[in-house]
Formats: C-alpha cells, structure tokens, sequence
C-alpha cells in the first residue's frame, strides 16, 4: 500500500471524526474530545506528509503549482489557520464565556467544510 492511500485513509478518518464531533455538539464532553482528537490527529498528518513528501517546499512554490494543487493549498491552509481559531473561541466556551458562540458556530462550520473539501481536492492534488 502506498503513502499516498494511507494518507487518503487517514484524512478519511479524520474528517468522519470531525462529522462525528458536529453531530455530538450538544454534548459538549464528547464534542470537545473528537473536535481536539481529530485536529490533532489532522495536524500530525501534516507533520507525516512533510516527512515523507516535502510538502512545505512545493507548496512555498505556490505560482508554479497546477490550479488543483493551488485550491487544495488553499483549503488545506484555511483548515490549519480556522484550527487554531477554533481552539481559542472552544477554550473561551469551556471558561464560560458564551460571547464568542456564534463566532465560533460560524467557524466550526466553515472549518469542516474547509476539511471536506481538503480531502475532496487531495485526490486531484497528488495525481
């Protein structure tokens, strides 16, 4: 099996994770484990990816880059980048500050959608 199906797998299994932490928001333990679990685990398939392909450099070659490899960038970016958002509106609810719940609402599902699509468009991006 190649690096490239087990990635594919992996980020499988971390967006169904995600769908699974929206669908248990309500319970807001749960929530926050499958939320935290599944960035993370997201995060380190970033790390194995740089280790095994150099992502970082091609992707710093952004102007050069086919158009699929330029979207999938994009959303890859905004995924990392809406991550830590994520985590600082979620840390502020855990300390009871409700103020930030739409912001962080609104994020959430801009963040799995940003997932969704990275893993849509990583199929077109590694051909």
């Amino acid at each position: 099996m190649s690096s490239a199906v087990i990635f594919q797998i992996q980020s499988f299994l971390i967006m169904t994770l995600m769908i699974i932490g929206v669908i248990n928001r309500k319970n807001r333990t749960l929530h926050v484990k499958l939320m935290a679990s599944s960035i993370l685990w997201d995060v380190l398939l970033i790390l194995q990816i740089e280790l095994t392909r150099s992502a970082i450099a091609k992707a710093s070659k952004m102007i050069t880059n086919p158009l699929m490899l330029q979207i999938h960038l994009f959303f890859a970016i905004g995924s990392v980048i809406l991550y830590i958002v994520m985590g600082i509106t979620g840390r502020k609810m855990i300390k009871g500050d409700n103020s930030v719940r739409s912001k962080h609402r609104i994020c959430g599902w801009t963040t799995l959608v940003f997932r969704i699509m990275t893993f849509v468009t990583s199929f077109w991006a590694v051909s």
